[in-house]
């Protein structure tokens, strides 16, 4: 339940407001001091504020400073004042001190409701946001804080504007695509199209077709005209990804597309102009396959104006903690699961695995351990690392660690004997079923039960 703080010095006023609002847990206080302490022992997301409090009930002036104390500890709360019919102005100068809302008496239950139940979700809302915004890079979609990446943001944000033509060098999973795209979004061609081609995934008997188009007739089943990828990027980005597998037959034509900025369609003779910036990609040595032969030596110079090295996730410092809080979010809203964070040994296993697949791995890993979380925290069996007792935080050795991990392993316990039936859960487990259905609440369990339970 959403944690809701009331503070009134009226008890008549605190029983009534409790009542209306029993959908939450509700927290009482009857002054300042009170308030303060309910503040910061519970961090409750919305307070109704009544601003005449002792010991200067008549007057506005104890109240105005509980808002002010409130916000200076915990800005984002949002705050509703309740005043009196005749202390408008009152109202207008708390909002002018941060109150996100006011409500003049008498009071009413259901307008109130409305009032509070507005609070928390924009409190949400905000909330959410501001863990999106932390974590560094998220509007590029270049996300990390390490110096590395702060060096690829920046280098990104000064040719994006350019119509240089740029090299992506980078293992496979490391997000060469998404650093194309960060390219093309900061580029004066935003508004175009962004078109991707693996050259490693196609066929060497089709690649030419996929990028350069066909004419009908041009060969067996081709019944009419079709654009290849060149022409569906017309004014945008086209992105080469693993350049190095392109057949060295085809690289002679797209050297030529890249010189002369036309393309011939198969089995066409007319030159067809074409606007396109072109970002290729590969996690192979390129200079090294030009001397082999394997890699013209021509088109090799021709894509590569500016070579953008991409470090692999081993090095970048804590960026993997980020990236896996980006995807903990990400993966929690999709499939509707209430994932909070990591426990000690899993930010453990996090840092010192070696990623050889990189985020891709990462980004892997993370979605199996959301949908196979039965707390609120992802632990280090849920990424499917074996956890190494040598890396046991300090932690893991606090009494009210030990004693959360014990009763949420006896709840699910009780839980898979009593086969979903919560009835008999709270049975085995020797307690009400509010107890249990608090304790659920309390670790984010994820228990299906029975219907009709």
């Amino acid at each position: 339940m959403e944690k809701l703080l009331i503070v009134d010095d009226d008890l008549g006023i605190q029983k009534q407001l409790k009542w209306s609002l029993s959908q939450y847990a509700v927290l009482l206080a009857g002054d300042r001091e009170q308030a303060v302490s309910n503040l910061r022992m519970h961090e409750p997301k919305v307070v109704l504020l009544d601003l005449g409090l002792p010991p200067d009930a008549a007057n506005a002036t104890e109240g105005l400073k509980a808002l002010e104390q409130i916000l200076a500890l915990s800005p984002f709360t949002k705050i509703i004042v309740i005043t009196g019919n005749d202390e408008h102005q009152v109202a207008l100068d708390a909002i002018a001190k941060g109150a996100y809302d006011f409500y003049q008496k008498p009071l009413d239950g259901d307008v109130i409701n409305v009032i509070v139940e507005r609070a928390f979700s924009l409190a949400k809302i905000e909330s959410e946001n501001r863990e999106i915004r932390e974590l560094g890079g998220v509007d590029s979609g270049i996300i990390g804080n390490s110096v590395v990446m702060d060096k690829l943001r920046n280098m990104v944000k000064r040719i994006a504007p350019t119509e240089i033509s740029a090299l992506l060098l980078g293992e496979s999973g490391t997000g060469k695509e998404v650093v194309a795209n960060a390219i093309h979004q900061q580029s004066n061609r935003s508004k175009k199209p962004f078109i991707a081609i693996n050259c490693a995934s196609i066929p060497e008997t089709l690649l030419e077709s996929e990028l350069f188009g066909f004419e009908k007739g041009a060969f067996t089943g081709a019944h009419k005209m079709t654009k290849g990828k060149i022409e569906m990027a017309e004014s945008g980005t086209l992105f080469l990804d693993e350049i190095g597998d392109m057949p060295i037959n085809l690289q002679a034509k797209l050297l030529r597309f890249l010189q002369e900025r036309v393309i011939e369609r198969i089995g066409g003779r007319q030159e067809l102009p074409v606007d396109v910036r072109v970002i290729c990609a590969t996690n192979q040595n390129l200079q090294q396959m030009v001397e082999e032969k394997s890699f013209r030596e021509d088109l090799f110079y021709r894509i590569s104006e500016m070579v953008i090295p991409i470090a692999p996730l081993k090095d970048r410092d804590f960026d993997v903690l980020i990236l896996a809080q980006y995807f903990l979010l990400q993966y929690g809203k999709d499939y509707n699961v209430k994932v909070k964070g990591f426990s000690d040994n899993a930010v453990a296993a996090l840092k010192s695995h070696p990623w050889p697949g990189n985020i891709r791995e990462l980004q892997n890993k993370i979605k199996s351990a959301v949908i196979m979380a039965a707390t609120a925290q992802i632990t280090c069996d849920d990424l499917g690392f074996v956890e190494d007792s040598d890396n046991v935080s300090l932690a893991e050795f606090n009494l009210r660690s030990v004693r959360e991990k014990a009763e949420s392993k006896a709840v699910e316990q009780a839980f898979a004997l009593a086969e979903g039936n919560m009835s008999k859960t709270a049975e085995l487990l020797g307690i009400t079923r509010p107890t249990l259905y608090g304790l659920v609440d309390k670790y984010g369990l994820q228990l299906k039960t029975l219907e009709g339970d």
